[in-house]
């Protein structure tokens, strides 16, 4: 049967090192972790995919996502926390959009991965 493992402990030393120091510090994994915890909520997603297509107001995204509007406004407070999102007034509107496309880029990678 085929093992998964290494059959003899020989590490490429130079190779390790090489790879250890290409590697992002423990702060730049914990950032990482975090916004990937802040992404794993289903509102939330549901939220960025639909500031992909337009900026919207919590009145507007309460009707879409069939939610009340305290509950979208506390997952745009994460969000906004983040740096995800932002909003701009517009008169009496506070129209949020995304900060930027990053964060959509890596949902839609990671929608290519899914089954």
């Amino acid at each position: 049967m085929k093992s998964d493992v290494c059959e003899i402990d020989d590490a490429n030393e130079a190779r390790v090192l090489m790879v250890r120091e290409s590697m992002p510090d423990d702060d730049e994994i914990k950032g990482l972790c975090d916004l990937f915890k802040i992404l794993s909520e289903p509102t939330r997603l549901r939220i960025i995919e639909a500031l992909t297509v337009d900026s919207l107001c919590v009145c507007e995204l309460a009707s879409l996502l069939e939610m009340t509007q305290s509950a979208v406004s506390h997952q745009l407070r994460i969000l906004r926390s983040a740096g995800i999102v932002d909003y701009e007034r517009d008169g009496k509107m506070a129209r949020y959009h995304l900060t930027d496309r990053g964060v959509a880029d890596i949902i839609e990678n990671c929608r290519s991965k899914c089954p």
